[in-house]
């Protein structure tokens, strides 16, 4: 499941005044530390510019819905695709600070593990291996002299 509820925004106040002061960066930066293009979610922010200039509506924000998708099915997150649609249509603002939250909740719990110490075990041969003897190498100019 989700870490945060959708309309949990406030549970993390330096991603909620972001994205309400600044909604086009936060969506860039939460699709960079996805690991995703940094200019990728401006095809959600020109869709209606893109719409009114070519007649060619766009009924979902494509690049949110696949960052919910693809978020949902890397963490093993439970939902379904009409879910994400609805969600990526008419909550936006919540969707993509919910996405922001379960990114920084993931790092931060692979972060806290990772600092395990790591045992190291160290090896020592018992036995020793013959080293075998060899004939020295004649070359063409040992026939010379």
């Amino acid at each position: 499941a989700w870490n945060t509820g959708l309309c949990h925004c406030c549970q993390d106040m330096n991603s909620c005044c972001y994205a309400y002061w600044c909604f086009p960066c936060f969506m860039c930066s939460t699709s960079s530390k996805f690991g995703e293009s940094l200019c990728l979610p401006l095809v959600d922010i020109f869709g209606p510019a893109l719409m009114a200039a070519t007649g060619v509506g766009l009924c979902v924000p494509p690049v949110t819905l696949s960052m919910r998708v693809a978020i949902r099915y890397k963490y093993q997150i439970p939902g379904s695709l009409c879910e994400d649609i609805l969600i990526s249509c008419f909550c936006i603002y919540c969707s993509w600070t919910q996405i922001a939250r379960e990114i920084n909740h993931r790092k931060m719990t692979a972060a806290v593990m990772s600092t395990q110490p790591r045992v190291v075990q160290t090896i020592t041969a018992t036995s020793t291996i013959p080293i075998m003897e060899c004939a020295p190498i004649m070359t063409m100019y040992d026939n010379l002299a």
